[in-house]
């Protein structure tokens, strides 16, 4: 008797959305954390934090397409 094969049934998207996320708060609070240690006023170094953060979200998410996409 031959079991059923068992396949995964749901996306892993939404844990690589909350990895990515995750990763890109982490840079942009030490992006931020950095400035105020050099110096900048607070509202400059949410700035530069946003910034990283976006950064780093766009860097990953092309990341994950180009190594989801299977295509060199």
């Amino acid at each position: 008797m031959t079991s059923p094969a068992t396949t995964p049934t749901g996306s892993t998207r939404p844990l690589w959305a909350a990895l990515i996320v995750l990763t890109a708060v982490l840079v942009g609070a030490a992006a931020a954390m950095l400035s105020i240690a050099g110096g900048v006023p607070i509202p400059l170094a949410v700035i530069a934090g946003g910034g990283a953060f976006g950064g780093t979200v766009a860097l990953l998410l092309a990341i994950a397409h180009f190594l989801a996409d299977g295509r060199a």
